[in-house]
C-alpha cells in the first residue's frame, strides 16, 4: 500500500496534469465497493473544474468547485492511469472523462481500491505534523511501537515499509513497547519520522518526474528484499505480523 512518499508524489504530478480540468463524464465501472453510487458520483462531479490535488494521510484528496472533495483510496493495488480520447485499462474502479478529451482511470485488479464524495479524515494525525509533545503523548501506550505507527486512527500516513526504516534510523526495535521507549528517543523518533518521509518523497519526485503510480522501494535500506545486510553491515532479521512482515537488525534496541 502506497504511504507518504508515493502518494505525495502523485499528489504533485496529479495536479500537474489535472488543475483546471472540467468533469464532462463519470463512468463508473466496477462500484461493488464504493459508498456513494455512480449517480450520486455523477452528480456531484459532473460540470465542475478541479482546483487542487493534495495528499491526506495515505489517500489523495481532489478538490474540485463548489466545494466539491472527492477522495481516493489505492489500497494495495490501485493506480492512476491517465488517458487520451479512450481508456484501454482493464480493472478499472472508475474514470472521470474531461472536456477536453483526457481523463483519468482509477484501476485495481484486487477491486478494493476506492473514491468517497467529501471524506472525512481519521482522527490520526498526519505523520509530517508530529512534534515531540504529540508524539510524547502517543508513546503513553503500551503496545508495540510498530504497532502504533501503523494504526492509522493515531497517525496517519506510515505503512509497514517506511515504519520499518524510521525504526532502524532511530535504532529502535520495531517490538519495543511504546510507553518503554526514553525521552531522548522520542525526540529522535520525532525528527526521524519527517526526515525518512521527507527523503523519500523528494528521491522519488526527482528519479520519477511525472510519476502517478507504483510505489518506488528504490531506496528502502531494511524493508527490501534485495539487500540481506544494512547500510552497517548487519544482517537484516525478519518477523511475521499477521500479513505482514518486519525487517530488522540486532543493532536496534529493544525497550520493554
Amino acid at each position: 500500500m502506497p504511504e507518504i512518499p508515493d502518494i505525495e508524489v502523485f499528489s504533485r504530478n496529479l495536479k500537474k496534469l489535472l488543475a483546471g480540468k472540467q468533469v464532462a463524464k463519470v463512468k463508473v465501472v466496477n462500484g461493488k465497493k464504493l459508498k456513494d453510487t455512480a449517480k450520486e458520483l455523477s452528480k456531484a462531479l459532473e460540470g465542475q473544474k478541479i482546483l487542487d490535488v493534495f495528499r491526506s494521510g495515505k489517500e489523495l484528496r481532489i478538490q474540485f468547485s463548489k466545494k466539491v472533495l472527492l477522495g481516493i483510496h489505492l489500497m494495495l493495488t490501485g493506480d492512476f492511469h491517465f488517458f487520451e480520447d479512450a481508456n484501454s485499462r482493464k480493472s478499472t474502479i472508475v474514470e472521470l472523462q474531461f472536456k477536453d478529451g483526457t481523463g483519468l482511470a482509477l484501476t485495481d485488479r484486487m477491486k478494493n481500491a476506492a473514491v468517497k464524495l467529501n471524506p472525512v479524515d481519521k482522527d490520526g494525525i498526519d505523520a509530517l505534523d508530529l512534534n515531540y509533545k504529540t508524539l510524547k503523548e502517543i508513546m503513553s501506550r503500551k503496545a508495540a511501537i510498530k504497532n502504533v505507527l501503523l494504526d492509522q486512527d493515531i497517525i496517519r500516513g506510515i505503512g509497514n515499509s517506511y515504519s520499518d526504516e524510521i525504526l532502524w534510523r532511530t535504532r529502535i526495535s520495531p517490538f519495543s513497547k511504546a510507553n518503554a521507549i526514553p525521552d531522548e528517543k522520542i525526540k529522535e523518533l520525532a525528527t526521524t519520522i519527517k526526515k525518512v518521509l521527507k527523503e523519500a518523497t523528494e528521491k522519488i519526485y526527482k528519479a520519477h518526474p511525472g510519476k502517478i503510480n507504483s510505489e518506488v522501494k528504490d531506496y528502502l535500506q531494511i524493508h527490501t528484499k534485495k539487500k540481506t545486510e544494512s547500510p552497517t553491515g548487519k544482517p537484516i532479521l525478519t518477523a511475521e505480523r499477521g500479513m505482514l512482515l518486519t525487517y530488522y537488525t540486532d543493532e536496534q534496541v529493544l525497550y520493554i
